[in-house]
């Protein structure tokens, strides 16, 4: 099986909750580059669970999916099931720090486990052609930040894993919750700057922190990608540049916001016509779009047309649409407003 190289300059992190196949059809509207990451699945889900948990659209390639454990069999079965759905990449969670995370054995606390993650990737590797990657920490609780992470990054790599996403911060699995360990352990990005230049054959992407592009390419002096999150969820427009200035796209073109409602709008339509989910609601699209006017006039009311009328037993469907037109009607009156006050001053002067 032929495996076209990953570019992974810029991707957007797997985020619970969040990062959904709605969220990640509309994220990729903005980028063809950008390397897009499911929520978190684990194994357990996958193999038991009721749900399809490896749907998705086609549209978003390229996409990997992170995976949630630590049994090797378990891994690679999961890894198999990937890899024949279409995913481009399969990532290891190893970052987590939430207690049902540690609860189930695996996610941040696998930290202090290298081997076993050594031999997750073994098992999963000698079933697909997909990249196995990992996304982990510099360290957990009173790890080393120096040579305990070097120890999991060499035990890690020694197994074939050429591919690591590293959230630049301590995961403390004792005292914080898992909004805090995103927020209170300080960054280190220079520690992860140092994994890149003492294994310059091992592909390093950093995590944390980071939320403009400008900021992403001083990032990319030093490694060889970044992955932002919540930065990109609350702002999802800081992507439609993303190809032109970090990929070198000179032919891409950016999407308007606006482009970007009517596309949602009609994904929305699209998934209320096949009748697929029997569930589903415009809000499940809509709610990953709020802050798709973050900085611009009508932001507040975007986000308020959205919450008010996107959810309920009557939701509105053509709500995206209602939205824009109600964000647009405020623009005109800024902009006549800000007009007459233009020309109130120039009389004045005159």
């Amino acid at each position: 099986m032929s495996i076209t190289p990953l570019n992974r300059k810029f991707s957007v992190a797997p985020m619970l909750d969040w990062t959904d196949r709605h969220c990640r059809y509309f994220l990729r509207l903005f980028s063809k580059h950008t390397l897009l990451y499911t929520e978190m699945v684990t194994t357990g889900a996958i193999i038991f669970g009721k749900g399809d948990y490896l749907g998705f659209n086609t549209e978003e390639h390229p996409l990997a999916l992170q995976l949630g454990g630590s049994d090797p069999t378990d891994m690679a079965r999961c890894a198999v099931l990937a890899q024949e759905r279409g995913y481009d990449e399969v990532n290891i969670n190893v970052g987590c720090p939430s207690d049902r995370v540690k609860n189930g054995s695996f996610g941040a606390c696998l930290m202090a486990q290298p081997d076993v993650v050594a031999d997750c990737v073994k098992a999963m590797q000698a079933e697909v052609d997909i990249p196995v990657t990992v996304k982990c920490r510099i360290g957990i609780d009173d790890m080393d930040e120096d040579e305990d992470f070097a120890r999991f990054i060499d035990i890690v790599a020694g197994a074939g894993c050429d591919t690591f996403i590293v959230h630049a911060r301590k995961a403390w699995l004792q005292g914080l919750s898992p909004k805090e360990n995103r927020e209170i352990p300080p960054l280190n990005y220079p520690r992860v700057h140092r994994i890149k230049e003492t294994h310059p054959e091992l592909s390093i992407s950093i995590n944390g922190g980071v939320k403009t592009l400008a900021d992403t390419k001083t990032q990319l002096e030093s490694v060889d990608g970044v992955m932002i999150g919540r930065e990109v969820y609350a702002n999802p427009y800081i992507m439609a540049n993303v190809d032109t200035k970090i990929f070198g796209d000179a032919q891409a073109k950016s999407i308007s916001r606006r482009e970007a409602v009517f596309k949602m709008q009609q994904y929305i339509e699209s998934h209320i016509e096949r009748k697929e989910d029997a569930y589903f609601k415009p809000w499940h699209v809509a709610r990953h779009m709020l802050g798709l006017f973050q900085g611009q006039a009508g932001g507040r009311i975007w986000r308020r047309y959205l919450s008010q009328n996107g959810t309920g037993k009557s939701p509105d469907p053509h709500l995206l649409i209602n939205a824009l037109s109600a964000v647009e009607a405020a623009q005109r009156e800024l902009d006549e407003y800000n007009s007459q006050r233009d020309s109130q001053s120039s009389g004045q002067k005159s």
